[in-house]
């Protein structure tokens, strides 16, 4: 369980007084410093953007209580300097009156924003009112940004996202994303994201894979940690694209309408120690309603795995002591035989595999022959599921109480050489991908090689598929 669950556990029952620092950022507020020594004092109705301009790189600015508002017009926002920081006194608001785009925007190094309500911005889709260019080694501590357009902020390399409450955004209360070189060494901790995807962007563009709590592309390490993650419209973490080496530890991901955790077209991850609770019924539900007999997962991987030679902390996707409690179901393991590097089939249209350069070097005939062939799929590969506990209630009936290791029959486009059962067959039997040693508890079904094939305990853990060695289903296990 994350620490600040414990510490709130034990403030409720008495056993330790509340401390002076929220736990829960949403509930507490920003964290409020003081005003430090040598800093400008920033009053409601003065000019932040002009006092920016006008001092130099690493001015520290104290906003006092009351709400801040900047220019008049959509671009109206503060550009800050190099090692620029700008902290809140208790109460002190930079409200963007629904005309604003962003709050703090260009490529400035070292800046810091703390103890803000930062609100009321209207940034477009796929941008962010914090840091909207990403600039480097930002950190983002104990503010609490809601009610915005767009994503609450964006992530540039080296960022910290610290103990924010990161509230009822449009679409992101994290949009981790970079044009050219990606993001490298990011930290998420300590924050609760909540409520975000206020815009529901799934109905108004259907497939656009652009809502949810926090969404990450080409990241290349990430540290995702002691963070709670509950009520997004959408999915609560998702990676999306080339993403690489991340750390999912001691989360509490709860209450998500889509999936906990959707890690996509990405290698390398350990997920570890995180709670996850009640997620993707909403989700679940509405494909149930439907007929869609697709395996929905509350983690879900899709044509991602380990891959020695991209190189990171681990070579596996290995998701280990978690604990899952009322999902709509456990973890479903993807390949879609027609989405590779050049495929119409893929969505993240323009990117390829971290092992090919080139897009166009995945086509036929020299896509039939390694190594293109293995090289410019993303694979479901190398992921290691144990030591885990998986519970639902007895009321889950239908397309509920699923685990999932499958592809489709590939068809598309016609020069493909995945066509056929060539990757259901790989990805059920030789891409490494384990089940062993984890809990069960309520019944459990598990969907193997196509989405026409459901099995029980029995079949799932005989041959041919001979999953979940070890593991208990009500008995004791080895």
């Amino acid at each position: 369980m994350p620490a600040f669950l414990v510490v709130l556990m034990l403030i409720a029952t008495g056993v330790v007084p509340a401390p002076a620092a929220p736990v829960a950022a949403c509930a507490a507020g920003p964290v409020s410093p003081g005003k430090p020594a040598g800093a400008v004092v920033v009053s409601p109705g003065t000019d932040l953007s002009a006092k920016t301009r006008e001092l130099p790189s690493g001015t520290t600015f104290w906003l006092t209580e009351g709400k801040h508002t900047l220019g008049p017009d959509e671009f109206g926002q503060i550009i800050p300097k190099d090692g620029n920081a700008y902290l809140g006194a208790p109460g002190a608001v930079l409200d963007g009156g629904g005309v604003n785009r962003y709050a703090f925007t260009q490529e400035a190094r070292d800046v810091v924003i703390r103890g803000l309500t930062i609100r009321g911005f209207a940034a477009p889709r796929d941008q962010g009112v914090v840091n909207h260019d990403s600039g480097e080694r930002w950190t983002i501590e104990g503010n609490t940004i809601e009610d915005n357009r767009g994503a609450a902020m964006m992530a540039g390399p080296g960022q910290k996202v610290l103990r924010n409450c990161l509230r009822n955004n449009g679409q992101y209360g994290i949009n981790a994303y970079r044009a050219g070189d990606g993001i490298t060494g990011l930290l998420v901790e300590g924050n609760e994201i909540t409520g975000n995807n206020t815009d529901d962007w799934e109905t108004k563009e259907p497939g656009c894979g652009c809502t949810g709590g926090a969404k990450f592309w080409a990241v290349n390490g990430a540290d995702i940690r002691g963070n709670w993650v509950h009520h997004n419209h959408g999915a609560g973490l998702w990676a999306d694209t080339n993403n690489n080496d991340f750390l999912i530890e001691d989360n509490l991901i709860e209450d998500n309408e889509a999936e906990a955790l959707f890690y996509e077209i990405s290698y390398n991850v350990v997920v570890r120690g995180n709670t996850l609770r009640r997620n993707t019924l909403v989700q679940g539900r509405a494909f149930a309603a439907r007929g869609d007999n697709f395996p929905v997962g509350t983690i879900y991987i899709s044509e991602s795995g380990g891959e020695p030679r991209v190189r990171a902390r681990t070579s596996s996707v290995e998701i280990v002591d978690n604990v899952f409690e009322d999902n709509w179901a456990g973890i479903t393991l993807w390949e879609n035989a027609d989405r590779f590097c050049n495929s119409p089939a893929n969505t993240s249209s323009g990117s390829c595999t971290r092992l090919v350069p080139s897009v166009s070097s995945c086509a036929a005939p020299g896509i039939s022959s390694p190594p293109l062939y293995d090289d410019c799929r993303w694979k479901t590969q190398r992921v290691s599921i144990h030591g885990n506990k998986f519970s639902h209630g007895s009321a889950c009936s239908g397309f509920c109480g699923r685990m999932a290791l499958l592809a489709n029959y590939g068809t598309y486009p016609d020069w493909s050489p995945y066509r056929g059962s060539s990757v259901s067959d790989a990805v059920t039997f030789r891409q490494g991908n384990r089940w062993y040693d984890n809990a069960y508890s309520g019944g459990w079904r598990f969907v193997v090689q196509d989405t026409s094939r459901t099995v029980g305990v029995s079949e799932w853990q005989g041959a041919p598929y001979s999953q979940d060695a070890c593991s208990s289903f009500g008995d004791g296990g080895c």
